[in-house]
């Protein structure tokens, strides 16, 4: 897991921005955002409920991976794990706070089926 805004490493593997909404001040082809994977994103309504609010955290990942389990975010999900497959993958976004993030819901899902 990564911010956007920090460069890549030389052993990052593939990025894949896993944000809804793309960074501010970023150009498409930016190689800091990598592949964009928008449907892995919490939905607008949940994102908006969760507003980074560390005490709804525990709510907000029950939510989330109720997300991921049906339609686009399952598909996007399933998407993620076969690139995992292929080889190294970060996943980045623009949050501030990687760690209380959707970003980190979907790394602990990633690496527990892994």
């Amino acid at each position: 897991m990564a911010r956007v805004y920090d460069p890549p490493g030389d052993d990052d593997g593939t990025r894949v921005l896993v944000d809804r909404l793309w960074p501010r001040g970023f150009r498409k082809d930016d190689p800091r955002a990598g592949r964009w994977l928008r449907a892995v994103a919490p939905s607008t309504e949940l994102r908006r409920w969760y507003s980074h609010r560390p005490e709804r955290f525990d709510e907000f990942v029950a939510r989330y991976t109720a997300e991921l389990e049906t339609g686009e975010g399952a598909q996007a999900l399933d998407e993620l794990r076969s690139l995992l497959a292929e080889g190294p993958v970060v996943l980045v976004t623009a949050t501030r706070d990687v760690e209380v993030s959707h970003a980190a819901v979907l790394r602990d899902l990633l690496t527990r089926a892994a």
